[in-house]
């Protein structure tokens, strides 16, 4: 079996488990916790590169919270000791606590934290200490907790679409946004595989879903789209190649491509994408995947084209068959039913 990127994280059938999130604390618009919304209480420790921590980005940015919660970005680059903060372009020194490590941070608030150390951070400057490292908390904290505070009116979470934003974003979060991560982290081809698969299934019913309306749940995007858009505008740049999810690109489905290009051209969202980060955060830094450390400086690509989703029914892309995952062992390729047949 290949080496793990996270030895902690893989099974013994070579899949990647990712951790739970450790501090799942909520700050509240009503102060029922301890952790009442406040302008300049609290801070975020974020990385450009991560999709995680970019859907934190960009909910800050639309919610006009920019001068609510400040915020600091780490070095792209991680290294053994876990994520730094660097002066280099587009990210900086601590000028909070003065941390040279998001561990400092970890271990200030749970000596014995012995896990992975991960981005998006919330900071309390009042207490020292992480509020949430759970990026879908943070999504429902920034969307509502700070109202009232000079933010604007906007609802990423409304009531008459929950069940339905809940049930879609676990299905994009098992099958696309996590599920990139199980096959790049894979470490046997049965578990690349058996990630590959539904990704692209989840994709394919995506682009169907896309073509009869503008984003997922009507006329305005909402919580889902925007945890689907950080892993859009990562995939051709980055999971394509360095992750194996090469059966097709992004640019290659009419309905994604251009979903992707409108999200993107919501004002100021391109400025949260950092593709020179995002590039030398995956292909540096995973050097199991990437021994080299080559940085690709491809691929070509422009989100700023017009993408024609004003109205209508949009044209779906003729494509093949996603194909079933193989039995490596026998020969076989599975469906995901758990019958088999032979493969040709």
């Amino acid at each position: 079996m290949a080496s793990a990127q996270f030895p902690d994280e893989q099974g013994e059938t070579g899949e990647f488990e990712r951790q739970d999130d450790a501090f799942r604390e909520w700050v509240t618009r009503d102060g029922s916790s301890r952790f009442p919304a406040a302008a300049g209480r609290y801070h975020l420790y974020v990385s450009w590169a991560c999709p995680w921590a970019h859907r934190t980005i960009v909910v800050r940015r639309l919610k006009g919270l920019e001068k609510i919660i400040g915020m600091t970005v780490v070095d792209p680059v991680r290294d053994d000791r876990g994520w730094a903060f660097r002066e280099g372009p587009g990210h900086t020194a601590d000028p909070i606590n003065g941390f040279k490590f998001l561990s400092e941070a970890y271990l200030l608030t749970e000596p014995h934290y012995r896990g992975r150390v991960t981005v998006p951070v919330l900071w309390d400057k009042q207490t020292k200490r992480i509020v949430s490292n759970s990026d879908d908390d943070l999504l429902r904290m920034l969307n509502s907790a700070f109202d009232g505070l000079g933010v604007n009116d906007l609802d990423l979470y409304p009531k008459e679409h929950r069940t339905e934003i809940d049930q879609l974003n676990q299905l994009i979060y098992e099958t696309v946004n996590n599920g990139v991560y199980r096959a790049g982290f894979a470490t046997t081809q049965s578990a690349y595989e058996s990630a590959v698969v539904p990704l692209f299934q989840t994709l394919d019913q995506l682009e169907d879903r896309l073509s009869k309306r503008r984003y997922l749940f009507g006329d305005r995007p909402l919580e889902t789209d925007w945890r689907l858009f950080v892993t859009l505008v990562r995939f051709d740049a980055v999971y394509y190649g360095h992750f194996k999810c090469n059966l097709r690109r992004i640019i290659d489905y009419n309905n994604l491509f251009s979903y992707l290009c409108d999200l993107y051209q919501e004002p100021g969202v391109a400025e949260t994408v950092n593709f020179d980060h995002i590039k030398r955060h995956y292909y540096y830094t995973h050097d199991d995947i990437n021994p080299t450390r080559i940085v690709p400086l491809g691929p070509i690509q422009d989100l700023t084209v017009a993408h024609g989703r004003g109205g209508g029914l949009h044209r779906l892309a003729g494509r093949g068959a996603v194909p079933r995952p193989r039995d490596s062992a026998a020969g076989l390729s599975v469906d995901q039913g758990g019958g088999s047949r032979e493969r040709p």
